[in-house]
């Protein structure tokens, strides 16, 4: 179970995030809401470790990662996988080398650099891209490919990390609503049948409310709404998007 104690970040005078704490159980899909500049993004750099919490603690399973350093810390962002909006593919590679691409840090340096890997990895490449329906493009270069293909590609990479937690930055913010669907329906899949959590910003209020168990709000760096998607009601939605002078404490909503 991942958790968060009181967790805040700040640059210089701009507090990002602010005293933020909450759960997540394996097998939850979390949408994290908000407007642009509510810290949602340094939020998931805070729980991977690619930015340090000014204050409070992360733990995993009991674990406190906001401690980890060197070696133990690069671990603990492999089993913290993140997808980004942007995809951050090599275009010019084919398909199954962007997704090997998630065990290079468990190999050889040598090997990586002239693109061997063993036929056991290459193996779980293809299924992890047959499991997305990608298989069959897997000697395509990334370039060729569309967006939601590049996006669900660049799941397939995270999932051969053999993630504990799945962060997702954005993931369908510049797909079309077709491809955006095929996106979260396979994060949805993951996240139901493998029992991974799933933690996931998002801007549309449509796609948090459709696919996701749990939904978190910030605003101003502040969680204002932690609840089920059902506990988003048009009071709740303008207090996160609309012209409020600050952020109210947070309110959880059980679920019925």
């Amino acid at each position: 179970m991942l958790e968060l104690h009181g967790v805040s970040k700040r640059f210089g005078e701009t507090l990002a995030v602010n005293g933020v704490s909450f759960s997540c159980q394996r097998g939850e899909l979390v949408g994290i809401i908000g407007r642009s500049g509510a810290g949602k993004s340094t939020l998931l750099r805070l729980l991977n470790r690619l930015a340090d919490p000014t204050e409070g603690r992360i733990t995993w399973d009991g674990e406190d990662v906001s401690r980890l350093r060197g070696r133990d810390l690069r671990q603990w962002r492999r089993r913290c996988a993140m997808i980004f909006q942007q995809f951050n593919l090599s275009p010019r590679l084919d398909v199954i080398t962007n997704v090997l691409v998630g065990v290079v840090g468990e190999r050889p340096l040598m090997s990586s650099l002239v693109k061997f890997f063993p036929a056991a990895d290459r193996a779980r490449a293809i299924l992890e891209l047959d499991a997305l329906d990608m298989a069959g493009a897997a000697l395509q270069r990334a370039e060729t490919l569309s967006g939601g293909q590049q996006q669900r590609v660049a799941i397939a990479r995270a999932m051969l990390q053999e993630p504990d937690l799945i962060l997702a930055d954005e993931p369908v913010a510049s797909l079309d609503p077709v491809n955006a669907e095929v996106v979260m329906d396979a994060l949805q899949k993951i996240c139901r049948e493998r029992n991974v959590p799933v933690i996931v910003n998002l801007h549309s209020l449509e796609i948090a409310r459709r696919y996701c168990t749990r939904v978190i709000a910030m605003s101003k760096g502040c969680v204002v709404f932690d609840g089920p998607p059902s506990g988003l009601t048009p009071q709740v939605v303008d207090r996160v998007y609309g012209r409020v002078s600050a952020p109210e404490p947070f309110s959880v909503v059980e679920a019925a």
